[in-house]
Order: structure tokens, then C-alpha cells, then sequence
């Protein structure tokens, strides 16, 4: 890649304001939500739709369709697209992943407009979807098309890879593609867009394990101003809940690399007990969110969970079951030293001066799929993180910015 040939790239990208702002206005007009998340919503074929249609008529080759089915949506499947595009040398390509789905709006009282209709206040982009995850999709296409309007092939394939079904789950989206269709090969360099820093500067390489526990204490119910007549579960539970605090000494290992650097621990959902102050519960139900190093097995991490369990229930003579209601074991991380991660660390270094370095998450993400099928992925974009909230938006600059990061490795080779 020659720098003038990146130059005239990226200043084609930066005439591309109003291409970026009508892609977002067609895809956000097209709400791709799944039926399990909102009753009536049809999935992503409408989106899509519009989506071919749009690359279809700036030139760009026809996809591979993978069509997930699912009885739950009226057309009876949920399609993901593959696109490829030549390049000048064989060998692995570079891939951009983004996701089509989007989250239901909440409630509409909060929003300043329509979530489904685009409003524009000078850098930023409102509406649902706009930035989870169309930013990298709208920022991927007009890499693509700006490579096309300055006439410059690529060195490498590209490839651009939007599934369906990121938000429920994975598995009529990117886990059906790779298990029936599966576009990479080890060589490629996979980007997914989707999370990051607003600065630029954390490439996503690892993820921690993720466990959900229910606890359900039994005592007996009574009034409070007879509090031994009964067993006070509300008490029990406030004590496990103390306890299981020493998970963080018993699994203690931490890595600098994952932000924050151990094992979390975090007691969240309460569910209703009595209705009245004078009542003592006999039923006390809470939740715990922990974000495990991926060194510790989770099976082993649920045994010392029911153990501590048990314990209290002796103490305080009640019953205590526990349930694991959501796990997902850690896929392996892709290595600092990966191609993919130096190749995102100098393309953002000559776009935005940000020295990028790699970190672990607690989160979950769509690249853990691609990781433990062994494929090294990143999870990197520049964002603000207004996802999943009212009011969501994408800058623009944002979208143009991470276009150019992408056109750099597609130079690159």
C-alpha cells in the first residue's frame, strides 16, 4: 500500500457524510428486533432486504445468503450476509463482522424521537440501532465504497460478514454461519465492531467467563412481632450473600490485560417477597452476576457457590437451592501477539494518533464464537457506548473515522 493510495481513500471517506447518514436512516427505518425480545417483530429479513438492495446498486457482487430457520418470524428464517471481495494476492482476507439486530426501544417516553426514524444534530446520529451495531456496518460499507470510487483494489479479500440474532443469543446468527457455512480460514484478520473505547484505544481480546446463580431460601413465613414463631429467610439470604463475597479470595487471579483485572462477584436481582412492612418472609429470592477469570473452571466455581450455600442453610436452618440460570464458558483469548491486533493497533495509530493496546472484558461478545472455533478475533470500534439505552446515537465522525481504520488494513495486504 502506497501512503497516496491510503490518502485518496480516506479523503473520499470524508466526503461521505450524507452516504453515511442515509445508510443509517435506511437500516434504522427497518427495525430488526427478535420475537422473543418483542411480541410481533419480524427479525432481520426487511433489513436485509434493504440492506442487498442498497450494496446491490453501488456494485457490489451478490451475497451468500444463510438463511437460520426459525418458525417464530413469518418468513420462517433469519438471513445473515456474506460478501466477498476480491483482491490482488491470495491468502487470508480481512474480515468486518457486524450485526443486524437491534434491541426493542423501551419505553418510548424517554426517547426526544422516533428510536426508528433518524434525527441528526450536528456530529451525532439518534435512533435505535444506530450505533449497535450499524455504526460498524454503515463504517464497513463505506470503506468498501470508498475503495471502489477511488479505484484502488485491495490488497487482500475482503470480507463483510452481517448476522443476525447477536442480541438473543448467537445461535440463528453467527453460531448457525459457522457451523453451515463457515467463511474463514486461519490466515484471515476478523474485526468486530462492535464495542470499544470512545478514544480508540482498546482492542478487545479476551473475555472472562460469565456464571448467573438464583438462590432461593426457604425459612418460614411469620409476624414480625413474633419473629420466633418463623425463620427469617430475608436474614439467611443477607448472610450468604456476605458470604459469597469470599469468592474473590478463593479464586483471587488477575490479569492486567481485562478491565477490571480479577474475577467479579456481584449480588443484583432482588424478586418481590411480602407486601407489608410487619411481615417476616419465608421465601427470599436474590442473583448473583460473576465475570470469571477464564483460568478457573466454572464447574468447579459452582460446586464452591452450592457448597457456601449449604453452609448457611445449616447455620440458620433453612433451605437454600441454587440454580445457574445463564453460564458461558470462556473461549480462548486471542493472542496479543496476533496479527489482527497489530494490524488494528498501526491502522488506528495512522487515523486517530491513539495507541491502542489489548484488553480482556467481562462482557460477552458475538468475536467469543469465532474465538473457540480458533479463529483469533478483536473486538474493536470508537464509540460512546450509548447502546441498549433511549436516546441512543452514533457520531458521525465515528462512523467515518473507523471506515478509514478499516480501508487502512484492506490497503494494507
Amino acid at each position: 500500500m502506497s501512503k497516496a493510495d491510503f490518502e485518496k481513500v480516506a479523503a473520499v471517506i470524508d466526503g461521505y457524510r450524507d452516504k453515511a447518514i442515509e445508510l443509517e436512516t435506511i437500516l434504522t427505518a427497518e427495525p430488526a428486533i427478535d420475537p422473543r425480545s418483542e411480541e410481533g417483530s419480524v427479525g432481520e429479513e426487511k433489513k436485509a432486504a434493504v440492506l442487498k438492495d442498497y450494496l446491490k446498486e453501488r456494485g457490489l457482487p451478490d451475497p451468500e445468503e444463510v438463511k437460520a430457520p426459525d418458525e417464530k418470524v413469518p418468513c420462517g428464517y433469519r438471513p445473515s450476509l456474506i460478501y466477498r471481495i476480491k483482491g490482488k494476492k491470495p491468502g487470508g482476507a480481512i474480515w468486518v463482522m457486524a450485526h443486524m439486530d437491534v434491541v426493542p426501544p423501551g419505553d418510548l417516553g424517554k426517547w426526544n424521537s422516533d428510536p426508528y426514524k433518524v434525527v441528526v444534530d450536528g456530529d451525532k446520529i439518534f435512533g435505535r440501532g444506530v450505533e449497535d451495531n450499524q455504526q460498524g456496518l454503515v463504517s464497513s460499507v463505506m470503506a468498501v465504497l470508498a475503495l471502489k470510487e477511488a479505484g484502488i483494489e485491495p490488497e487482500r479479500d475482503i470480507g463483510l460478514l452481517f448476522v443476525a440474532d447477536e442480541e438473543t443469543g448467537n445461535e440463528l446468527g453467527i453460531g448457525y454461519v459457522l457451523e453451515n457455512a463457515d467463511p474463514f480460514s486461519k490466515d484471515d484478520l476478523i474485526l468486530v465492531p462492535d464495542g470499544g473505547a470512545a478514544d480508540g484505544s482498546e482492542v478487545e481480546v479476551a473475555e472472562k467467563s460469565i456464571l448467573w446463580s438464583k438462590f432461593t431460601v426457604t425459612g418460614k413465613q411469620c409476624h414480625a412481632s413474633m419473629p420466633d414463631t418463623g425463620n427469617n429467610a430475608k436474614r439467611a439470604a443477607a448472610h450468604l450473600i456476605v458470604k459469597l463475597d469470599s469468592l474473590k479470595e478463593i479464586y483471587p487471579k488477575s490479569d492486567d490485560v481485562y478491565v477490571p483485572p480479577a474475577s467479579t462477584f456481584e449480588p443484583t436481582k432482588h424478586e418481590a417477597n411480602v407486601p407489608s412492612v410487619n411481615i417476616i418472609p419465608g421465601e427470599e429470592i436474590f442473583y448473583m452476576d460473576a465475570r470469571i477469570m477464564p483460568e478457573y473452571k466454572l464447574d468447579d466455581v459452582q460446586e464452591k457457590i452450592k457448597t457456601l450455600a449449604g453452609e448457611i442453610a445449616a447455620d440458620f436452618k433453612v433451605e437454600i437451592n441454587v440454580e445457574f440460570p445463564m453460564r458461558s464458558d470462556a473461549a480462548p483469548p486471542t493472542s496479543t501477539d496476533a496479527p489482527v491486533v497489530s494490524e488494528v493497533s498501526k491502522a488506528v495509530k495512522e487515523v486517530y494518533g491513539v495507541d491502542a493496546r489489548p484488553v480482556g472484558i467481562g462482557g460477552g461478545t458475538v468475536a467469543a464464537y469465532i474465538r473457540k472455533k480458533g479463529y483469533p478475533a478483536v473486538v474493536w470500534s470508537r464509540m460512546d457506548e450509548t447502546m441498549h439505552g433511549p436516546n441512543e446515537y452514533a457520531k458521525i465522525s465515528n462512523i467515518l473515522g473507523d471506515a478509514k481504520v478499516f480501508a487502512y488494513m484492506m490497503l494494507k495486504g
